[in-house]
């Protein structure tokens, strides 16, 4: 009986190996890493998260560098190349902005992704776990390759946005050089994650209260800060804007206060000054937005419709009416308005607005969730679906933009190659 229960050492090596044909036949595949689709918003949840020192900008082709925050010698770290997705979104002061109006040394929150197209992309493409490379002193996360920004904020519009606030514990001033004890939590008053920080204050150092502006001598006149000294100060809530200074005490990472905002009234009025910048500074270069279709008719008439890029204040939006006149112009991903030696009016295409719709629900990041048909009786190469493109209503100001921020006709030298950064080890 036990005989014919047994197997032979043949049969039971056919048997293993079977079973391994198996299991590696019905294995699970290793997931692929996400990467952005043309013509598609992509999941904000699916983003890599980091923060960093702003070092470099190159505003026309809408990239830069960040300092990224990371285990070690934070002023050791090289800067890092990052760029926005043509609908990626910067926040400045809890309102909108363009990379030119952040100052350099600010601490920047970055939402990125891999690049939708690493062949197309403007600067340098990494290793797909390379935020996880420790080759030789590098901390791990320095160097991630999710280079391809979502969403770009400040700390105040990041604060804005998630609900918290820094309340400061404890301020000791020597010599108008101080220290500042605060911590992040929720407004509510639940303890967040981050424990509490020690930050620098100078007498460069910006108090925002109402409309004024008070320095570092203003706060001690009045006795809210000591002259010199330790002072308790009861978990005032502010909002803090910070960047990045050397610091003689050998501490690897400590940030700098440049502006503290102290009441509601004083941030509400940075953040409106920043948006009117911001509404001219895009009704002087076009709203963004990508092509999601287009009906072809006879003799170069077409109809089309496009879906403006997100994150720009509501009155930009309300100037898409239907019946209005506008002109529509393809764009690079860079958001450089293409084709024209005389700027971007040069080769557009007018028409008129037919339509203006709003989709249902919450429009994912980057995206308005606003729609418009628009048709023209001149449809030029660059307006085909998924192709980036600016469109002016006529009731925005016709005005010509710095010859670097677009590209005119022929086969010119083009800015967006990613030589001008370091280079990295394989």
């Amino acid at each position: 009986m036990k005989r014919s229960l047994s197997v032979s050492g043949a049969s039971f090596l056919a048997l293993c190996s079977s079973f391994l044909f198996i299991g590696l036949c019905t294995a699970p595949a290793a997931e692929e890493p996400f990467r952005p689709e043309a013509g598609k918003f992509p999941p904000s949840e699916k983003a890599y998260n980091y923060r960093g020192e702003l070092v470099f900008v190159d505003y026309a082709n809408r990239r830069g560098s960040l300092r990224v925050q990371a285990t070690g010698n934070f002023f050791r770290n090289p800067p890092h190349p990052f760029t926005m997705l043509p609908y990626g979104i910067v926040r400045y002061h809890g309102a909108p902005a363009d990379l030119r109006d952040i100052p350099l040394g600010t601490i920047m929150n970055i939402r990125a992704f891999l690049p939708p197209d690493p062949k197309l992309s403007t600067v340098p493409v990494l290793p797909v776990a390379n935020k996880d490379n420790t080759t030789g002193f590098r901390p791990p996360g320095m160097e991630p390759a999710e280079n391809h920004a979502l969403l770009l904020e400040d700390e105040p519009s990041y604060c804005l946005r998630e609900g918290k606030v820094w309340r400061l514990k404890e301020v000791d001033l020597q010599k108008n050089q101080g220290l500042i004890t605060a911590s992040l939590e929720s407004r509510e008053g639940e303890q967040g994650k981050d424990v509490e920080q020690k930050m620098t204050i100078d007498p460069a150092t910006r108090f925002w209260r109402g409309k004024e502006c008070l320095g570092l001598e203003d706060l001690i006149a009045e006795g809210i800060l000591p002259a010199t000294g330790k002072k308790a100060l009861d978990g005032q809530p502010v909002l803090l804007a910070l960047n990045w200074q050397p610091t003689p005490d050998g501490v690897f990472l400590r940030y700098h206060i440049s502006d503290i905002w102290l009441d509601e009234t004083a941030m509400q009025r940075a953040s409106h000054n920043q948006t009117e910048l911001h509404k001219t500074f895009i009704r002087s270069r076009w709203m963004p937005a990508w092509i999601d279709s287009v009906e072809y008719a006879k003799f170069g008439r077409a109809t089309v419709t496009a879906t403006l890029f997100g994150g720009m204040d509501p009155a930009l939006y309300a100037d898409f009416k239907k019946g209005s006149p506008a002109f529509i112009n393809a764009a690079e991903n860079t958001l450089k308005h293409v084709g024209g030696s005389y700027g971007p009016a040069h080769m557009a295409s007018k028409g008129t607005i037919l339509d203006v719709t709003t989709t249902a629900g919450e429009a994912p990041l980057g995206s308005s969730g606003i729609q418009i048909r628009f048709e023209t009786d001149l449809i030029i190469e660059g307006i085909r679906p998924t192709r980036v493109v600016r469109i002016r209503p006529t009731e925005w100001p016709a005005v010509q933009i710095p010859r670097q921020e677009y590209l005119g006709d022929g086969h010119e030298e083009r800015f967006p190659t990613p030589a001008i950064f370091q280079k990295y080890g394989g």
